[in-house]
């Protein structure tokens, strides 16, 4: 696999000799807030002002404080930084070195492939029952449950632990988790289970006989150079570097992020609730990254598992990855990725196809991948601040239909009928 290629600047100059020696896809036009690389021209500039003007006016309707955009296509590159990372008078510009919570992002940078590698090194079978592994976890209809079916969120359990009664710590996280019922037969139905991707983190460290974040660090951050991605980031960086992303009001807090006083600040502590009772690592959630670092995952994917000549995953994991491979019938998942379920339609706008795929986190993030024209775009926002109340729905449509047309991608007539058929991927 040949490297990365670099996008060539307009003149050669010495700004565009340091750009492309410090940055190696771009120009740079000012560095810090606001900086983004300039594009080639098989990016649309016209397209490219709307993206900045829908993400802009957000902002301005104060639905997100603050974000950073990339898009990219066979080495063209637009990245950007907008607006600050809280509302408060002062506060933090956003950068493309600002941090943030990947929220569920999390469940595709690290678990899902972390996964797939230990099914690649024969350590773990995805078709095996998850009580292989887990044994006391044989009760309430989980029996046949499947590692395929955790990954594919079609294992018929409920969405997500309870809170109540208090609980803490990831062995109380795994009793409860074993605790639970299914409420359809595995394999019938599909259902966004956060407990899916607690239970296969628990089973990562299992059966590598390691943490989750020690491992996804040595076998897919680092080889990847993904510098500023991992868990409990306060381990590693200052707090200013970090997007936050709650206030603590007192109220609503006491049920769903009890440790967090009125006023307090989150900020470098795992947004989601659960994973934070969990000790800040778990499946589900507990990735921090930056745009870039998620930029270079997506390369990687594109380059069907290799990147700068590091071999991160086989092809085969990257196929199971992100093509169909839910069952029959079911909303179209890949073992991690989004393809066509009711969460997809928005971060994939109304040009890339069905055959996309990609991934939300609850904070505001995106990424989002389309192989057959090799374009990727990444959101990472903390729309959460301060109180969770937020909506960005809307802008994740216009950002994948946007993204789509700043590429030059056009919209597949009848792209929806060439999806393959789910059952015809599952192997």
């Amino acid at each position: 696999m040949s490297r990365f290629p670099t996008s060539p600047c307009r003149r050669t100059t010495l700004l565009s000799a340091l750009c492309i020696a410090l940055l190696g896809t771009g120009c740079a036009q000012l560095p810090g807030q606001g900086s983004s690389m300039r594009a080639e021209a098989r990016l649309d500039a016209a397209r490219l002002a709307e993206i900045d003007r829908a993400i802009q006016g957000s902002i301005a309707a104060r639905r997100l404080p603050g974000a950073v955009f990339h898009l990219e296509r066979d080495g063209a590159v637009y990245e950007k930084a907008y607006g600050r990372t809280t509302y408060e008078e002062g506060a933090t510009p956003v950068t493309p070195d600002t941090v943030f919570d990947a929220a569920s992002l999390s469940k595709v940078l690290s678990t899902a492939p972390s996964v797939l590698l230990l099914a690649e090194e024969g350590k773990l079978d995805l078709e095996a029952p998850l009580v292989r592994y887990f044994p006391e976890c044989a009760n309430g209809g989980k029996e046949t449950i499947t590692v395929r079916q955790l990954l594919t969120h079609s294992s018929g359990l409920p969405a997500g632990l309870p809170a109540k009664p208090a609980w803490e710590g990831k062995d109380a996280a795994h009793l409860l988790a074993c605790t639970q019922a299914v409420t359809h037969a595995p394999g019938s139905l599909f259902r966004y289970s956060d407990i899916n991707y607690v239970l296969l983190g628990q089973l990562v460290e299992r059966v590598a006989g390691m943490p989750l974040d020690r491992f996804a660090q040595q076998r897919i951050f680092a080889p990847l150079a993904m510098r500023d991605t991992g868990y409990l980031p306060l381990q590693r960086m200052a707090a200013a570097r970090i997007a936050p992303t709650r206030r603590g009001d007192g109220t609503a807090d006491a049920a769903l992020h009890g440790d967090l006083g009125p006023g307090q600040l989150l900020q470098g502590a795992v947004h989601d609730p659960t994973v934070r009772r969990m000790g800040g690592v778990g499946g589900s959630a507990g990735v921090f990254s930056t745009a870039r670092d998620v930029a270079r995952f997506g390369r990687m994917l594109l380059g069907g598992g290799e990147l700068d000549g590091v071999r991160v995953l086989s092809p085969e994991s990257v196929r199971l990855l992100t093509t169909v491979q839910s069952p029959a019938g079911l909303a179209l998942r890949g073992m991690g990725m989004d393809i066509d379920s009711p969460y997809a339609q928005r971060p994939r706008g109304t040009v890339f196809p069905v055959g996309s795929y990609g991934h939300t986190g609850f904070t505001g993030c995106i990424l989002w991948v389309d192989p057959q024209s090799r374009t990727f775009y990444v959101l990472l926002s903390n729309r959460v601040y301060p109180d969770d109340k937020s909506n960005v729905l809307a802008l994740y449509a216009e950002l994948g239909t946007l993204s789509a047309r700043a590429a030059g991608v056009t919209a597949q007539v009848g792209a929806q009928a060439a999806a393959p058929p789910a059952a015809a991927a599952v192997k």
